[in-house]
């Protein structure tokens, strides 16, 4: 693609703690526009665009199509995978005639690579989940196969709502490598790996130790995981719960086909009832055939539901990254207060605590004034190091809580607009299934009456 792309501003410090309600948290759009030329010594994956080279633009996304592809993978091995074509165009007109539409070919991996280096560069910011590699919460007729058309097509309408997620985001709009990743096809994970994310990402051994020994987490925070996992836990059960009565209401309708069978092979042996008979067999018929679209439409409604599931976890990954935070925070002060004690301790010649350095000078006698006198200026050096290094902390922590709570109030408004519209669509749904059932009888009733 020819084009340069978008201007963006970099907010990428994680940051600290500031009351809950201190945040406007409104959804915010993603406009920008288009860049007129990008320079050479752009650097390629620095997180943003520069100001004075790109501007964002309003495009449409749209993942349009899948294709089942076979190839190698990094071991060598042919394997089987789906491929989905990546429609970008701009909104607005150029000179009155519209901007050509570029496409594109990226794979699932291609996507979690992506929302892997979200993660790591916008640690507070809850970012939008993928959809499900693998079918869960499936109903019997439902195949739990990841090359299922179905299923990959209810993908491919997830990974595009991501995108769309992504580039209605205030921050991850801007972010470089999120518009190469919708407009360079070539050499994409290079740029991606370049910018050393990989490096930058916390390990998970390390987030369980700060987990439980933080001595004094942030109250909002520990609310905020309790809320996460209990969010999971009921929209798990709901899901189980839908994927029971899918189970139940799709043997009930098909059920009904044998009224339809039954009714056509009575009808044979009526002459007067005959035709009467037979119109309730069609009316039957049609309505067993018709559970196959209606829970159809009803897995787009669940997936809308798995996608709150899975964002339950972006908000434990802030929640985590907090925790982290907080732990470096409180060992760093902890380093500095034993520091500050030693240089008492060695200024007056006094051991408050059993040390090493203790039994040593009993065992081997005391150190020279010179010696002392090195020792304290070194520590006092560490000390005023130890200091700025605190202090700098601080900032940063304040600094991740003032945005992390900015976006996660962002977040609690979308997500409560987003599943009460879900909930009430799906209500909508089941009234309109049920007035097809009435339909039915109703036209059932008049064939009998007129036989």
């Amino acid at each position: 693609m020819e084009q340069a792309p978008p201007d963006l501003e970099r907010i990428l410090q994680p940051a600290p703690v500031e009351p809950l309600g201190q945040h406007d948290a409104g959804l915010e759009t993603a406009v920008g526009e288009e860049a007129e030329g990008a320079r050479d010594d752009e650097r390629p994956g620095d997180g943003t665009m520069t100001e004075n080279n790109f501007w964002l633009k309003k495009i449409e996304i749209n993942v349009s199509e899948a294709e089942k592809r076979t190839g190698r993978n990094a071991m060598n091995m042919q394997e089987t995978y789906t491929a989905y074509l990546i429609e970008t165009r701009s909104v607005e007109h150029i000179d009155g005639q519209s901007v050509l539409t570029d496409s594109l070919w990226r794979r699932y991996s291609e996507f979690e690579l992506l929302r892997n280096y979200l993660l790591v560069y916008y640690p507070h910011i809850v970012v939008p989940p993928l959809p499900e590699k693998r079918a869960e919460f499936v109903w019997h007729k439902l195949s739990a196969d990841n090359m299922d058309p179905d299923f990959v097509e209810r993908r491919r309408i997830g990974l595009e709502n991501f995108l769309l997620r992504v580039a209605s985001h205030p921050i991850l709009c801007r972010d470089k490598i999120f518009y190469l990743f919708l407009t360079q096809e070539g050499n994409w994970k290079e740029t991606v790996n370049e910018t050393g994310f990989q490096l930058k990402a916390d390990s998970r051994l390390k987030a369980l130790n700060a987990t439980f020994r933080v001595k004094n987490p942030d109250k909002r925070f520990t609310e905020l995981k309790h809320y996460s996992d209990e969010l999971q836990s009921v929209i798990s059960h709901l899901l189980r719960v839908r994927a029971r009565v899918a189970d139940r209401l799709y043997g009930v309708y098909k059920v009904h086909g044998n009224y339809g069978r039954v009714f056509s092979e009575w009808s044979a042996i009526e002459k007067e009832m005959g035709d009467g008979l037979q119109s309730a067999g069609h009316h039957m018929d049609v309505y067993a055939s018709s559970i196959d679209d209606i829970l159809e439409d009803e897995e787009h409604y669940a997936d809308q539901l798995k996608e709150y599931l899975f964002y339950a976890e972006a908000l434990r990954a802030v929640c985590r990254k907090h925790e982290l935070m907080q732990y470096d925070l409180e060992m760093a002060a902890q380093d500095l207060a034993s520091k500050k004690q030693q240089c008492e301790e060695l200024a007056t010649g006094t051991v408050r605590t059993f040390s090493l350095k203790g039994m040593t000078t009993k065992l081997f006698g005391q150190e020279t004034p010179e010696q002392r006198e090195a020792r304290v200026k070194v520590l006092e050096e560490q000390i005023s190091e130890g200091e700025q290094q605190l202090k700098s902390k601080n900032l940063e922590g304040r600094e991740f809580v003032k945005n992390a709570w900015a976006d996660i109030e962002r977040f609690k408004e979308q997500k409560n607009h987003d599943l009460k519209e879900a909930l009430i669509s799906y209500a909508v749904m089941q009234i309109s299934m049920c007035k097809k059932g009435i339909q039915v009888w109703t036209n059932a009733k008049e064939c009998f009456s007129k036989m």
